[in-house]
C-alpha cells in the first residue's frame, strides 16, 4: 500500500520522519505514513502564500473549473478511496465510497456558487459596492470521524474565493487525504493546495503560523479552545466546528415503530462518530417503553464487524483512545441507568462496540450531559415538549437537534425555541451543501456551508465613490 507523500508546492515529498497509520478494526499497522516537521509546514505555508497573488488574480471562473475538475477525480477514484477510507477509518464500505461520492458532489457544489458585487447605492452624488475579496493563506484542519467529506466542507469553498491552503488531516486518517493530493496535484498551480500529515503536533504551529490568515477547524470543543486562542494575537479569521451533544425530543403522538428506525440511524451512523448524531433521546412517558423496546430490537440486530466484510452496518471505534473513552461511559452508565442493548466490546482484536441502548437514566448521569462520540444512547422519560426542551438547552452544546411529532404546528414551535445551530423536524442530521451548517454555544463560531460558508472564506470590501 502506497507509498504515501506530503503535497508541498506542487510537488510530492516524503515526510522528514514517519509514522505508523493502524487498522481500527485489526489493531495492526496499515500502512507507513509520512510525518511532516515544523520546517515543511513552513514551507507549504511559504509556497501557499507565493501562490496567492497569482490564484487570487485568477478569473473565477477558471478556478471554478478548477474544482469541477478535481470533483470528477475524486469521483473517478471513489471505489479506491472508499476502500482506503475504510481501512483506515473503520467504516463499512459502502459508506466509505459514499463519502468518496460524497465530497465529489461538495467540490461540484462549490463550483455552482460565484461572488458578485453588491451594489447599495447607485445615485448620482456616490457610488457604493461590497465586495468579497479572499483572505489569503487558510489553514484546514479535518477530523477522523469523515476525512473526505468535511475536508470538502473547507477546500473548495477556500479555493473559489481566491485563497490557497493548507490542509492537514488527522494523524489516524491521513492516507485517503494524501492519496486524493496526489491525485489532483496538478490540477491547481504549485502551492495553491498544500497537504501535510502529523502525529497531532503541528497543529499549534499551523494555527499560530503568522502568514495564515484563516483558521478552518472541526474536531472538539477543547481543541478548538485552543485553535481560537492560538488565533488570537493576529486576529486571525476562525471557523470551528465543534463538539455536540444533539437532543432528539419525542413527543407522544409519535409512533415508534415509525420513528425508532430514524433515530436509531441518526444516533449510530459512523458507530456514532458524528458530531450532529443524536446523542441523547427525551421520550414521552406514555411511548417511553415501546421506544425503549424498539431501540433495543435494533441494537441487537445490528452487524457489527470489520467494514470490508458483506453486510456489516458497524464498524470500529476509529482508535484507541476514543474506544477506551466509550467504555468508559458504558461502565458509569451501569450504575446510571439500565442497559437494555448492547453494553459489551467484542472479544478478539478491534475496537469494537455493539451499539447499546440506556434507559432509566436522567440529566446530570455523564452520559446524558456529555458527548459521549460513539455507539451509545441514552433515552431520558420527560412529561412532556417543554420539559424536554428545558433538558436540551440546558447543555453547553448547541450543534443540532430533532424535534419529533405528528403536530407540526407544536414541533415548529419547539423548534424556535431550541438553543442550536440546525434544529431538524422529524428527521435528524441531514446535511445539505446548500444550506449553512453552524453551532450554537459551545458547539462552534461561524457557519459553513452554503452562500454564507463560502463568504466566511472572504473579506468584506466597501467601495464608496464620489461622482
Amino acid at each position: 500500500m502506497g507509498p504515501f507523500k506530503l503535497l508541498i508546492d506542487g510537488r510530492l515529498e516524503d515526510g522528514d520522519a514517519t509514522m505508523d497509520v493502524v487498522n481500527p478494526a485489526t489493531e495492526e499497522p496499515l500502512a507507513v505514513c509520512p510525518r511532516a516537521s515544523k520546517a515543511q509546514l513552513d514551507r507549504a505555508v511559504a509556497a501557499a502564500k507565493a501562490a496567492f497573488p497569482a490564484w487570487r488574480d485568477t478569473p473565477i471562473d477558471d478556478r471554478r473549473k478548477a474544482l469541477l475538475a478535481m470533483a470528477e477525480t475524486i469521483q473517478a477514484h471513489a471505489p479506491e478511496l472508499g476502500r482506503l477510507l475504510t481501512q483506515e477509518q473503520g467504516k463499512p464500505l459502502e459508506a466509505a465510497v459514499g463519502e468518496a461520492y460524497g465530497a465529489a458532489a461538495f467540490f461540484r457544489y462549490f463550483a455552482t456558487l460565484d461572488l458578485p458585487v453588491k451594489v447599495l447605492d447607485d445615485g448620482p452624488n456616490r457610488k457604493v459596492e461590497v465586495r468579497r475579496r479572499p483572505l489569503g493563506v487558510v489553514g484546514a484542519i479535518v477530523p477522523w470521524n469523515f476525512p473526505l467529506v468535511l475536508m470538502a466542507f473547507k477546500v473548495p469553498a477556500a479555493l473559489l474565493a481566491g485563497n490557497t491552503v493548507v490542509l492537514k488531516p488527522a494523524a489516524t486518517t491521513p492516507l485517503s487525504t494524501l492519496r486524493i493530493a496526489e491525485l489532483v496535484k496538478d490540477i491547481v498551480p504549485p502551492g495553491v493546495l498544500n497537504v501535510i500529515a502529523d502525529a497531532n503536533d503541528l497543529g499549534g504551529e499551523l494555527t499560530k503560523h503568522p502568514d495564515v490568515r484563516k483558521i478552518s477547524f472541526t474536531g472538539s470543543t477543547e481543541t478548538g479552545r485552543k485553535v481560537m486562542a492560538g488565533a488570537a494575537d493576529a486576529l486571525k479569521r476562525v471557523t470551528l466546528e465543534l463538539g455536540g451533544n444533539d437532543a432528539a425530543i419525542v413527543l407522544g403522538d409519535v409512533d415508534p415503530a415509525e420513528a425508532a428506525p430514524k433515530i436509531f440511524n441518526a444516533a449510530f451512523q459512523n458507530s456514532g462518530q458524528v458530531c450532529i448524531a443524536v446523542k441523547r433521546a427525551y421520550v414521552h412517558e406514555s411511548i417511553y417503553d415501546r421506544m425503549c423496546e424498539e431501540l433495543a430490537r435494533l441494537a441487537d440486530a445490528a452487524v457489527v464487524g470489520e467494514g470490508l466484510q458483506q453486510g456489516v452496518q458497524f464498524g470500529p471505534l476509529q482508535n484507541k483512545m476514543q474506544y477506551e473513552k466509550v467504555l468508559g461511559f458504558i461502565e458509569d452508565a451501569r450504575k446510571d441507568g439500565k442497559i437494555v442493548a448492547g453494553g459489551t466490546a467484542p472479544e478478539g482484536k478491534g475496537y469494537f462496540i455493539r451499539p447499546t441502548i440506556v434507559r432509566d437514566i436522567e440529566d446530570g448521569a455523564r452520559l446524558v450531559d456529555e458527548e459521549q462520540f460513539g455507539p451509545v444512547l441514552p433515552v431520558i422519560r420527560i412529561k412532556d415538549g417543554e420539559d424536554a426542551l428545558a433538558r436540551a438547552n440546558a447543555s453547553i452544546y448547541g450543534l443540532g437537534g430533532s424535534i419529533w411529532s405528528n403536530d407540526l404546528e407544536k414541533a415548529y414551535d419547539l423548534a424556535g425555541r431550541m438553543e442550536s445551530g440546525t434544529v431538524w423536524i422529524n428527521k435528524h442530521a441531514e446535511l445539505d451543501p446548500g444550506v449553512p451548517f453552524g453551532g450554537a454555544k459551545l458547539s462552534g463560531v461561524g457557519t459553513e456551508l452554503g452562500e454564507a460558508g463560502l463568504a466566511e472564506f472572504t473579506q468584506s470590501q466597501v467601495i464608496n465613490m464620489a461622482r
